[in-house]
């Protein structure tokens, strides 16, 4: 038997209420894995621009500058 077919005969045997929030937490997994592979896209394809483009990294000269906040 495989995994998946282990999964959802342990599923059948919960209660309703458990069964949904099996469902809830599943939903909310994928949901993340979704946007962490949406950001990792995101980051690859702007990686060039941000390699490239002075005027996007502009103030990363700044970084290392002593920072005082005005009273």
């Amino acid at each position: 038997m495989t995994k998946t077919t282990d999964i959802l005969k342990r599923i059948e045997q919960l209660s309703l209420s458990q069964k949904i929030v099996v469902i809830e937490e599943t939903l909310k997994a994928i949901r993340k894995e979704e946007s962490q592979n949406q950001m990792s896209i995101a980051a690859e394809e702007l990686y060039n621009d941000y390699r490239t483009d002075k005027e996007l990294t502009a103030f990363t000269s700044l970084d290392l500058e002593t920072f005082y906040e005005a009273k």
